[in-house]
C-alpha cells in the first residue's frame, strides 16, 4: 500500500470536520474542509461520515483539479481549488450549512455592518451569491464574486463558506459567521439594526488586521 503523504494535515483536517460538528454548524455528511499544502491541497471526501472518517478518505488534489486515492473527493471541490488559485492568503477552507447563515442565504440577505465583528469576513458586509446548483463551476464563479475583498460569503439557498490562515482560524470564522447570523436575524426581528458607518468599520477593520494576534503572530 502506497504510503499517505501530509499525514498530520490530514489528521487535523479531520479534527476540523469533529469540531464543526460539535460545535453544531454542520450535521452529518454535509460540508466540506480543505487545507492546503505545497503541492495543491487535502479535501474531505464525498459522502463519507466524519465520524468514521480516517486519513486516507482525506483526498489529496493539485490546483488544476486533478486527485490521486481511492475515495471521491467532495462534490463542492471546484470551490475549494478556485479560492486557493485565487486567493494565494488562503490555507484552508471550511464550507457549511450551518442554520442561521443558510437561513439567510435563502432569503438572499446580506448582512450590513451591524455588529462591528462583521468585520472578521473581511470588509463591512457579509455577502450573498448569486444561486448556482451545488458542485458547478457555476456557483464556484459566483462564490468568488462575493468573496471579492472578504474572507468568506454566504451561499444563496445553500450555506456559507469561508477561508482562514490555518484550519483553526477557518473554523472560528465559520463560527462568527453563524454566530452573526444568528445575532442579525434576532436584531431585525426585534427592529431596524442600526448599521454602523463606513467611517466606523473603516476603523474597525484597520484594528482588525492585528485583532487576536499575539507578539509571534505580527513578528510574521
Amino acid at each position: 500500500m502506497k504510503k499517505l503523504k501530509f499525514m498530520e494535515l490530514r489528521k487535523a483536517v479531520i479534527a476540523t470536520c469533529l469540531k464543526m460538528n460539535a460545535e453544531g454548524i454542520n450535521r452529518g455528511t454535509s460540508g466540506n474542509v480543505s487545507v492546503r499544502t505545497d503541492e495543491g491541497f487535502l479535501l474531505t471526501a464525498s459522502g463519507v461520515p466524519y465520524a468514521k472518517m480516517k486519513p486516507v478518505h482525506v483526498v489529496e488534489m493539485d490546483l488544476e483539479g486533478r486527485y490521486s486515492g481511492g475515495y471521491l473527493p467532495s462534490t463542492e471541490w471546484r470551490m475549494h481549488m478556485d479560492i486557493y488559485r485565487a486567493r494565494p492568503e488562503a490555507k484552508a477552507i471550511v464550507h457549511v450549512h450551518s442554520t442561521w447563515a443558510t437561513a439567510l442565504a435563502c432569503l438572499r440577505k446580506e448582512v450590513p455592518a451591524f455588529h462591528y465583528m462583521i468585520g472578521v469576513t473581511g470588509g463591512t458586509s457579509l455577502r450573498v451569491s448569486d444561486y448556482a446548483e451545488f458542485g458547478t463551476q457555476e456557483l464556484s464563479d459566483t462564490m468568488l464574486k462575493a468573496m471579492e475583498d472578504r474572507h468568506g460569503c454566504l451561499l444563496a439557498n445553500h450555506g456559507q463558506i469561508c477561508f482562514g490562515p490555518n484550519l483553526d482560524k477557518a473554523l472560528w470564522v465559520a463560527g462568527e459567521i453563524e454566530g452573526l447570523c444568528q445575532q442579525y436575524w434576532a436584531a431585525s426581528l426585534a427592529g431596524k439594526p442600526v448599521v454602523l458607518s463606513d467611517a466606523e468599520m473603516a476603523s474597525v477593520l484597520k484594528r482588525f488586521k492585528t485583532y487576536g494576534k499575539q507578539t509571534a503572530d505580527l513578528a510574521k
